[in-house]
C-alpha cells in the first residue's frame, strides 16, 4: 500500500478540502489505532508484578508472556497490507477491532499463564495491522495541502495512548489501595487495568463505520464512483476529480512492487537496506521499551511503592509527549541527523547516570533500597533518557526509513526494517527481567553502550534526508 501522489490544482497550488473538519474526524478515527497500538503496548506495565505473583513465576517466563504481544506484531504488520489491498482498509481496521476487543477480555480473564500469553500474540496482532493500516489509509484520503500534518496524528496517537494506559493503571491502583491484587468489581486490579482496553477498543471499530474507505482501493476495485465521492469530500470541490482517478490508476498500474531480490546486492543486502537495519536496532538496543513494559516493576525493584511506581510510568509517559511533540517541531527545520545526533548524546548520559545510581542499589527480597540522592539521580535520568528519546529516535527512524530508500525498493526494505525492528525489540524485552536480577546497574551500562555506538554510526553512514524529494534518493 501506498499513498497517492501530491496533485496540483490548476492555479499551482494543492486543494484545501471544503470541510476540514471532516477531514480531521476520519483521520482522528483512523488514528485510534494508533491510540490502541500505544495503549496495549504499554499497559502490561502495570501488571508485571502481580502476574509474577499470581501465576508464581520466574523471570524468564515473565519475560516471555510480556514479549509475547511482539510476535504478533510481527504477523499483523506482515500481513496488514496484503489483506488489505484484497478487503479493503476499513475492513482491516475493524479485524485489528476485534482482536483488540477480545485481547482485552481474554487478558483480564485468563485461566492460566499460557493463555494470557495467547491473548497477548492475539492483541499483539492487532498492534501490528494498526501500525500498518492507520499511516496508510491517512496517507490516502488525506488532501496534499495537509498531508504532513495528518500524517503526524499517528504517532500523537500512539504516544497518547501510552500516556493514558499508564493513567488508567494507577487510577486503578489508588482505586485498590495500592494492592495489583487488590479486589474491584469482583477481578483482581491488574486484570481490570487489562481489561479496560475494551473500551477505546469497541470506539475504534465503531468509528470505522463512520469513515470512507480509502478512494484508492475503490478505484482499484473498480469502484470508481464511489471513490469519486470521497475524493469530493477529502480534496474539495475545485479538484478535476477525473484527472485524480487518472493519476490514481496511473500511478497504480505504474509502481514496481518491489521484492525482497531488489534488496541484494554482490555482498547479501544492499548498503542502504544495512543502514536501514542498524537504525531500527539502534531505536531499540538503548532500551526505551523497558521504561514501557517494566518501569512500574522497575521502581519497585528499587525500593519506591507501587502506587509511586505507577505515577511515576505516568509521568515519563507525559515526557514522552512532550518530546514527540519537540520532534515534530524540529525534524523539519534541524534535519534528521542532527536532531538523531542530540537524541544520541542525550540518551547516552542520562542512561550512564541511571546505571550509576543503581549500582548503590542495596538488600535484598522485598528489602531493597537505593540513598535518596541516587534514587532521584535514577529518577531524573529515566525521564531525561525518555524526554531524549523522544525528541528523537522516536520520530527520526521513522522519517528516515520512510524517505531514505529508493522508490523502487522503498516499500521492500522498509518492511525488511520494521521485521528487524520488532525483532531488536523482543530482544531486549524478552531479556530485561534476567539482566535485571543479575544486575540492573549493568543492563543500563549495556544500553548506554548502544547509545553511544550510535554517534558514530551516525555521523559515518546515516544519510541526510532534510529537503530531498524522495525522487532524488538514488
Amino acid at each position: 500500500m501506498t499513498s497517492t501522489s501530491r496533485v496540483p490544482t490548476p492555479e499551482g497550488r494543492a486543494a484545501q478540502p471544503d470541510h476540514l473538519g471532516h477531514v480531521i474526524f476520519i483521520t482522528a478515527a483512523a488514528a485510534m489505532g494508533g491510540f490502541l497500538f500505544g495503549y496495549d503496548s504499554s499497559v502490561i506495565n502495570g501488571a508485571v508484578e502481580a502476574i509474577r505473583d499470581r501465576f508464581d513465576v520466574g523471570s524468564e517466563a515473565l519475560a516471555q508472556v510480556i514479549a509475547a504481544a511482539l510476535i504478533g506484531c510481527a504477523i499483523g504488520a506482515a500481513t496488514a497490507g496484503r489483506i488489505a489491498d484484497r478487503i479493503g482498509r476499513i475492513r482491516v481496521m475493524q479485524i485489528a477491532a476485534v482482536l483488540f476487543t477480545v485481547s482485552a477480555v481474554g487478558s483480564a480473564l485468563p485461566f492460566a499463564l499460557w493463555d494470557l500469553a495467547m491473548w497477548r500474540v492475539l492483541g499483539g496482532v492487532a498492534i501490528g495491522m494498526a501500525s500498518v493500516i492507520g499511516p496508510a489509509y491517512i496517507a490516502e484520503v488525506s488532501p496534499p495541502a495537509y498531508r504532513g500534518r495528518l500524517a503526524s496524528f499517528q504517532q500523537a496517537a500512539i504516544v497518547i495512548g501510552i500516556a493514558v494506559s499508564q493513567l488508567v493503571n494507577w487510577g486503578i491502583l489508588n482505586a485498590a489501595g495500592g494492592d495489583q491484587r487488590g479486589n474491584i468489581l469482583g477481578l483482581e486490579a491488574w486484570q481490570l487495568m487489562l481489561g479496560v482496553m475494551v473500551l477505546p477498543a469497541i470506539l475504534y471499530g465503531l468509528l470505522s463505520f463512520a469513515i470512507p474507505e480509502s478512494p484508492r482501493f475503490l478505484i482499484s476495485a473498480g469502484r470508481t464512483d464511489q471513490a469519486r465521492k470521497v475524493l469530493r469530500e477529502v480534496e474539495g470541490s475545485k479538484v478535476d476529480l477525473d484527472v485524480r482517478v487518472d493519476e490514481i490508476t496511473h500511478a497504480m498500474r505504474t509502481e514496481h512492487k518491489s521484492t525482497f531480490r531488489d534488496l541484494l546486492g554482490n555482498k547479501g543486502f544492499l548498503p542502504i537496506v544495512w543502514i536501514g537495519i542498524g537504525l531500527s536496532v539502534f531505536q531499540q538496543a538503548v532500551g526505551i521499551n523497558v521504561i514501557f513494559y517494566y518501569s512500574s516493576s522497575l521502581w519497585q525493584s528499587v525500593g519506591i511503592d507501587p502506587t509511586s511506581s505507577f505515577f511515576y510510568s505516568f509521568t515519563t509517559s507525559i515526557i514522552n509527549i512532550v518530546g514527540t511533540v519537540i520532534a515534530m517541531l524540529f525534524v523539519d527545520r534541524i534535519g534528521r541527523k542532527p536532531l538523531a545526533l542530540i537524541g544520541s548524546a542525550g540518551m547516552a548520559l542520562s542512561l550512564g547516570l541511571a546505571a550509576w545510581a543503581f549500582s548503590f542499589k542495596s538488600g535484598t527480597g522485598d528489602d531493597i533500597t537505593l540513598p535518596d540522592t541516587q534514587g532521584t539521580v535514577a529518577l531524573l535520568a529515566a525521564h531525561s533518557f525518555v524526554l531524549f528519546f523522544a525528541l528523537s529516535w522516536g520520530v527520526v527512524v521513522w522519517v528516515l526509513l520512510g524517505e531514505m530508500f529508493p522508490n523502487r525498493i522503498r516499500a521492500a526494505a522498509l518492511g525488511v526494517a520494521a521485521a528487524a525492528q520488532w525483532i531488536a525489540n523482543w530482544l531486549i524485552t524478552v531479556s530485561f527481567p534476567t539482566l535485571s536480577d543479575w544486575n540492573l546497574s549493568g543492563a543500563y551500562v549495556m544500553y548506554t553502550f548502544f547509545a553511544l555506538l550510535s554517534i558514530p554510526f551516525i555521523l559515518k553512514w546515516v544519510p541526510e534526508t532534510k529537503g530531498k524529494a524522495l525522487e532524488e534518493m538514488g
